[in-house]
């Protein structure tokens, strides 16, 4: 990426999307923090990260579920920075619970920040990205490319993320705006970490010895992929998925 420029950050505040929101800084690229009310994470330290390496930086409220936080930060970045240039649809959650458990009410949630939020998010950015703009969506693994029991709602998701981003691609390429998405394998980070929602510790060492390259990822593996989508580096890459999982799904099934 070329200073000056800008990116939106959703769930920014810990896990891959602080990572990201850090790297991008680190190249020079203004950062708006995404972040929401009640998020248990401080979003103000991923800024000051940015800052004591010498980036700009500012935390938002970019809460998915709302499409006029959205619409608010985008202009606020334009504003402060003179433009966004690329956004990074990063917001996610989610919760185990078995499919005969499932009520329509939590269904919905889930996927109201796990996919209608990243359409929302592309939504509200992309009225402002210039040629040779940039989007990345997380996805996962999951959902992605295999399935996850007791995650329906979220693997649903991550799936049907795939689908927006082809389809975004193509409505974007004209304008010369790409989009493209990532799917991490299995990431250290305060989810992977929630033991009861997630695989905990004890589940990140059990996929370690499963994974071709010997460890889980950490943040900043998938970090350094999102940016180099981002960079003209990828300039004819669009509507693509890129498996960051140290070669956990090539060696599938071990």
């Amino acid at each position: 990426m070329t200073a000056p420029r800008t990116v939106l950050v959703t769930g920014a505040a810990s896990g891959i999307g602080s990572a990201v929101a850090v790297a991008a800084g680190r190249l020079g690229t203004a950062v708006g923090v995404g972040t929401f009310d009640g998020d248990p994470h401080d979003a103000a330290a991923t800024v000051q990260q940015i800052e004591r390496e010498g980036g700009r930086a500012v935390a938002l409220p970019a809460d998915v579920r709302d499409p006029a936080q959205l619409d608010a930060a985008c202009a606020t970045l334009v504003d402060r920075f003179g433009s966004l240039d690329f956004v990074v649809a990063n917001a996610g959650w989610l919760l185990l619970r078995p499919l005969a458990e499932m009520t329509d009410e939590l269904w919905w949630s889930i996927l109201d920040v796990d996919l209608t939020g990243v359409m929302r998010t592309l939504r509200a950015a992309a009225p402002h990205l210039p040629e040779g703009g940039a989007a990345v969506c997380v996805s996962s693994v999951a959902g992605g490319s295999v399935g996850w029991a007791g995650h329906t709602p979220y693997t649903a998701s991550k799936a049907g993320v795939i689908g927006l981003v082809r389809s975004a691609a193509l409505e974007l390429a004209p304008r010369g705006i790409r989009v493209n998405a990532v799917l991490p394998g299995v990431i250290e980070s305060p989810q992977s970490l929630d033991g009861v929602n997630s695989g905990g510790p004890e589940g990140l060492r059990r996929s370690a010895a499963k994974i071709p390259l010997g460890r889980v990822g950490q943040p900043d593996d998938v970090a350094d992929v999102v940016c180099a989508l981002l960079s003209d580096t990828m300039r004819y890459v669009t509507g693509q998925t890129i498996t960051v999982d140290g070669g956990l799904l090539a060696a599938w099934p071990t």
